[in-house]
């Protein structure tokens, strides 16, 4: 009886080591907030080759993730960087975002964008 319970209980073992090793995880992004967040709104946005998001800052935190294209993107006071696909970024609250453009003349930018909000703020504020 003993052995039966030592084979299951080693089948059993394999069988969750086996599943873990299949999940593989990567971290992209580590964001820290100073806020309470009560609704997630979530969207996938698309932009056309060439298109620039006029300068612009959000009353709420972004996340997002680039699922396709790239762009060129810049937080005042800070160097511009790509963004590739499979890329993270994080958009403060209520800081400047100097660029977010297609980099691609040609081909869409597809991006995720995650709005963390504590209350009725609105996702995006342009800049006159």
């Amino acid at each position: 009886m003993k052995t039966i319970a030592f084979i299951a209980c080693m089948l059993f073992s394999i069988t969750v080591m086996a599943q873990k090793s299949q999940i593989a995880r990567k971290e992209l992004l580590k964001a820290s907030m100073n806020q309470k967040v009560t609704t997630a709104n979530v969207q996938e946005i698309t932009m056309a080759g060439g298109q620039a998001a006029p300068k612009h800052l959000h009353p709420c935190p972004v996340i997002g993730i680039i699922q396709s294209g790239e762009v060129i993107f810049q937080i005042e006071g800070e160097e511009s960087v790509i963004l590739h696909a499979g890329d993270a970024f994080y958009e403060p609250k209520n800081v400047n975002i100097l660029h977010f453009d297609n980099a691609s003349k040609e081909k869409p930018l597809v991006f995720t964008a995650i709005y963390l909000k504590k209350g009725h703020e609105e996702n995006i504020k342009f800049f006159k």
